[in-house]
């Protein structure tokens, strides 16, 4: 399971498209950081059209030409914290990406976990279903013996054999589900051609080894989730402010150098630009960003309480779900298969009836079905109580 786990994290398409949005991101910080380019203009006038000659006493080339040539720079500079709030959300969305691709993965990794674990137990059911239909069949051997010596009716093994038979049948339904199982597998492993081929190196009884649970804190301050919703919310705060800051008008400098010969002389210009805000003071984008920051805290507020539900109700599920299997592996399950033996040994003497064979029979499997359920529950519960109580690390660098 651990190798299909390794697989997912390099192949699923799911956190591959989580790991494009990091991407994006990390763009986005770059582009928050960036200064505005200058705008370099140049222009010439004073150019005759009516055959007069432009030229000067002091020759005939271009810049000695009685042109009016104008050279400007403009350079934009933005005020009133834009810069800095522009830096801030998208530093904060940069962190809600990388905390949801660790969702994602955290996310993808029960997922495998709760389809392997599906796989496993499809794979116990068809062993539990074919042995009990094997062990059927040799008691139909007996019964053919025991009809022979007329100590029972053909109707009698005609029933072991038919119960048998359903026991096939079922086995067969279970290794249906068993492929499907394996395909969905392979889907989340990231396979271009799932078929169910997979080969899967942990059965059901080593994955519910153990039935501790890992240590949990109260809460989980920092699973990735709440850490991603707590950096939206951070980015719809910054969002807000840069959209309050964008009614400072932000003013372009520029300088100029203007050459016109021969008569005039050469001189620099200085100046100052900026719009003026008579009829937007960008009232709708900070009304739209205010709006964006109230459904920011909403999510935020809302993936802590899915968080403290999701802790608490994983950990009803695994206490049920241990106590569940210990008392099938412990008690049930032993006694159900004591109760089987002895009646089959006491069918064969004689000395029970068909129906008593039967019913210890279906019993049995029915147990054994039972507690392979219980073994697969447990192990889904410890993984998903690790799932749901998973934590960024502290201390993990964000830039």
């Amino acid at each position: 399971m651990t190798q299909a786990q390794e697989i997912a994290f390099r192949q699923n398409w799911d956190l591959l498209a989580a790991a494009a949005g990091v991407d994006a991101a990390t763009a986005q910080r770059i582009i928050a950081r960036e200064f505005p380019n200058p705008t370099l203009a140049a222009s010439t006038t004073k150019i005759s059209v009516d055959n007069h000659p432009s030229s000067t006493e002091s020759g005939n080339g271009f810049w000695d030409r009685s042109y009016d040539t104008v050279i400007a720079i403009n350079q934009l500079f933005e005020i009133g914290g834009k810069r800095s709030n522009r830096k801030a959300s998208a530093q904060a969305g940069y962190e809600a990406a990388r905390a949801q691709f660790l969702d994602s993965r955290r996310t993808l990794e029960l997922a495998v976990t709760r389809s392997y674990i599906a796989a496993t137990q499809a794979d116990e059911n068809v062993r539990v279903l074919t042995q009990s239909a094997g062990t059927l069949r040799q008691e139909a051997t007996l019964a053919d013996i025991r009809l022979r010596a007329g100590a029972i009716s053909a109707a009698d093994k005609s029933q072991i054999e038919i119960t048998a038979d359903r026991f096939e049948l079922d086995a067969r339904t279970a290794q249906s589900t068993a492929a499907q199982a394996r395909v969905s597998l392979e889907v989340l492993l990231g396979f271009p051609h799932a078929q169910g081929d997979i080969a899967l190196g942990d059965n059901l009884e080593a994955l519910s080894s153990t039935n501790l649970a890992p240590e949990t804190a109260p809460f989980p301050e920092r699973r990735p989730d709440i850490v991603a919703a707590e950096a939206a919310l951070r980015k719809a705060e910054s969002d807000l402010r840069l959209q309050k800051s964008n009614r400072i008008p932000d003013p372009t400098i520029f300088g100029q150098y203007e050459h016109e010969p021969p008569d005039q002389p050469n001189t620099i210009g200085l100046g100052v630009s900026f719009p003026l805000p008579l009829w937007t003071r960008n009232r709708g984008n900070i009304s739209a960003a205010g709006a964006a920051l109230e459904q920011a805290r909403v999510v935020y507020n809302k993936a802590r309480t899915q968080a403290a539900g999701e802790l608490a109700t994983a950990r009803l599920v695994y206490e049920d779900a241990a106590k569940r299997s210990q008392q099938y592996r412990d008690s049930v399950r032993p006694k159900s298969e004591e109760i089987r033996k002895s009646i089959s040994f006491a069918f064969e003497k004689g000395g029970s009836s068909l129906l008593d064979l039967l019913v210890a029979e279906r019993n049995d499997n029915e147990v054994r079905l039972a507690a392979a359920q219980s073994a697969a529950d447990l192990a889904l519960a410890i993984a998903t109580l690790k799932a749901v109580t998973t934590e960024m690390p502290k201390g993990q660098p964000t830039k």
